[in-house]
């Protein structure tokens, strides 16, 4: 080959590759990572989310997604969000009000009257307000997912009422208002990180925990469990935040383009929620596992002397508390 077809094949090859990098430059590629399992609600609804984000976007835009924990905890998530490190994440809110004080108040006890109460919150103008809290501390909300209720699995003790839980540790996630809820029915509440608490259950670092039915089901803390109490204590939801530092560097077309896919991914989500609960709450029977349904009311007035304590501290929360109760909703 002569000196001239070498020096025309080599830049000809420069500009191949040149004309790939260029193309592969216009797509804009965000980071979500969150830590739960690929077959969950949450992730499925992560994945329509980059979807609709490439369709709308006609491709200049797509969805990276990091499944199970890949890359750390949920609060190391929401600490990348904040150095602009990561892009996006899912989290439950009974993390998030370790940064953003307001959110807190979804993890208080019995707070809600039913489920239509509690989505008339969410999705109206005090849900809108929490999403807006955390935008100086460069966490954007983008929307709320639904995570259910949260009520007590334990490894081998029938829990009917507060007095049955009394000397049982209990695991919680790392939220103030968690740990003074399982305190004040009569339990020892117990943080740990939720990806060690396979093995706490197994080797009775804890005697039990609390979280909705499909968590506890992909979890496989079943395994470790004999009963599922349906108490309904608090129902904090999931949270789709984006890192402020990565929203404000998105033209207005991109950041209507993601607006439109997670507004898309929530009402999937909250489809493959309903049916998750329906599937898993019947698997966990055929696995053995004792359903009980005690009387939420004993539990109920076991926890107002918080709201006392809110009230009479002149506590920053009371107030969103009285929001919330004054929220009209349909009936159930």
């Amino acid at each position: 080959m002569t000196n001239f077809l070498k020096f025309f094949n080599c830049i000809l090859f420069l500009a191949l590759v040149s004309t790939g990098c260029k193309k592969e430059d216009t797509v804009k590629t965000l980071k979500l990572a969150h830590v739960l399992d690929r077959g969950l609600p949450n992730h499925l609804a992560a994945v329509r989310m980059g979807e609709k984000l490439a369709e709308y976007s006609g491709g200049k835009m797509k969805l990276q997604i990091y499944p199970g924990g890949q890359l750390g905890s949920e609060r190391e998530y929401i600490e990348s969000l904040q150095i602009g490190s990561l892009d996006m994440t899912i989290v439950s809110t009974g993390v998030v009000e370790n940064f953003v004080p307001s959110i807190a108040v979804l993890s208080l006890p019995y707070l809600f009257h039913s489920k239509k109460h509690r989505e008339a919150v969410i999705f109206g103008d005090v849900g809108d307000k929490m999403l807006s809290d955390g935008e100086d501390l460069w966490l954007k909300g983008m929307c709320f997912y639904e995570a259910g209720s949260r009520s007590f699995y334990l490894r081998d003790k029938k829990v009917m009422t507060p007095e049955d839980l009394a000397g049982l540790k209990i695991r919680v996630m790392r939220s103030y208002w968690s740990i003074k809820t399982m305190n004040a029915l009569g339990a020892s509440a117990t943080p740990i990180a939720f990806g060690e608490l396979y093995t706490a259950l197994q080797q009775g670092v804890v005697d039990g925990a609390e979280n909705n039915i499909p968590t506890f089901y992909q979890a496989r803390h079943f395994e470790a469990c004999k009963y599922y109490v349906i108490d309904d204590h608090s129902a904090p939801s999931n949270m789709v935040l984006i890192s402020t530092h990565t929203y404000k560097g998105l033209s207005e077309q991109e950041q209507e383009w993601l607006k439109k896919a997670v507004q898309d991914s929530v009402s999937y989500q909250r489809e493959l929620w309903k049916k998750a609960v329906d599937d898993t709450l019947a698997k966990l029977i055929e696995e053995g596992i004792e359903i009980v349904h005690p009387d939420k009311k004993a539990f109920q007035k076991q926890v107002e002397p918080l709201y006392v304590q809110l009230r009479e501290e002149k506590d920053p929360l009371y107030p969103i508390v009285e929001k919330i109760r004054n929220v009209k909703f349909e009936q159930d």
